[in-house]
């Protein structure tokens, strides 16, 4: 029986390119990439597929585009290598899968998914998710399947200059495109009233090999339960782990009464900043509110209602907020 009016929101990394910066063609081309990926996810929400499902399938087209940083096209670690981290959550059984460290894998979100259908474990990395996903069926590639020339010269330009370097990142000047906040995510209310969140990373160019995201870890980088909100999150994740941010962001909504937008934005604009935690995240409620905070420069990102035109955007409001 249907009783809700289902929605669908994604993201494809917090900070862009300034205004100033950003190339015409290159603005169209993310538009255009969301726009199709919201404009399936919408049409399967239609016909009423599970939210587990379709944010699962959202994920996984972005995963196979090259202009986010995640599965064809992730960035390299400081050994020239790739190491990829993804994660999913049911809202309405608390189940959930995750991988980390994993460089075989086509599309991560999919061994993630197979790991929250299995039942037995939560998360698993390395040689082991992979084994289990060659058990599964899953699509395994060579680890150059990830790279792009691109990202290889983002490698070699970093190398020598900083520890590691994320995927997104305005900061009020020109962005060089080796500073951004890469990762992508989903987050969706289906027909029967059940949310569900999936989130996947290349991690950050020039990363000691090992490091895992909080893109992997349930209630850091992706959370969903039914009784208040799904979040993917996307920026800084070693502060999105020290404050358990899309936990809290339900939290806040369970024990304080918060509204989503008013704990999405307490995270990102409150809670985050004071531990170097610069990015941003996507939220939809259990009434099918939909927030999508930030506080970087913009967030590739776009919302679409069953019955409703979509919406994307990447930059920040004229006014300065970050609403659509």
């Amino acid at each position: 029986m249907i009783t809700k009016q289902p929605v669908i929101a994604i993201h494809g990394g917090a900070g862009t390119l300034t205004r100033a910066a950003i190339e015409p063609a290159q603005e169209a081309a993310y538009h255009a990439a969301l726009a199709e990926i919201l404009a399936e996810a919408q049409q399967a929400l239609s016909d009423g597929a599970a939210a587990l499902d379709v944010v699962g399938r959202a994920v996984q087209r972005l995963e196979d585009n090259a202009l986010f940083n995640a599965g064809h096209g992730s960035v390299f670690t400081r050994a020239a290598t790739h190491e990829l981290d993804a994660a999913v959550m049911d809202g309405a059984t608390l189940r959930a899968g995750a991988v980390a460290g994993v460089s075989h894998i086509r599309n991560p979100v999919l061994a993630a998914r197979a790991v929250l259908d299995q039942g037995d474990h939560v998360l698993m990395a390395g040689s082991g998710a992979e084994a289990m996903a060659r058990e599964m069926g899953l699509e395994m590639v060579e680890p150059r399947y990830f790279s792009t020339e691109f990202r290889r010269e983002q490698l070699h330009r970093v190398q020598g200059t900083t520890t590691a370097v994320l995927d997104h990142d305005g900061g009020g000047k020109p962005l060089d495109e080796d500073r951004k906040f890469g990762t992508v995510g989903a987050v969706a209310l289906d027909a029967h009233g059940n949310l569900a969140a999936a989130t996947s990373t290349g991690g950050m160019t020039n990363k000691r090999p090992g490091r895992i995201s909080d893109s992997a870890l349930i209630g850091a980088g992706t959370y969903a339960d039914n009784r208040t909100a799904a979040v993917s999150c996307t920026g800084h994740g070693e502060a999105f782990i020290r404050t358990v941010a899309s936990h809290d962001l339900c939290a806040r909504m369970a024990y304080a009464g918060a509204t989503l937008d008013e704990a999405a934005r307490q995270i990102v604009m409150e809670i985050l900043p004071p531990v170097g935690g610069r990015g941003g995240l996507i939220a939809v409620d259990a009434k099918g509110n939909v927030s999508l905070p930030f506080n970087t420069e913009g967030m590739y990102r776009g919302y679409a209602r069953v019955g409703e035109v979509p919406h994307t955007a990447i930059f920040a409001h004229p006014s300065g907020t970050s609403s659509f």
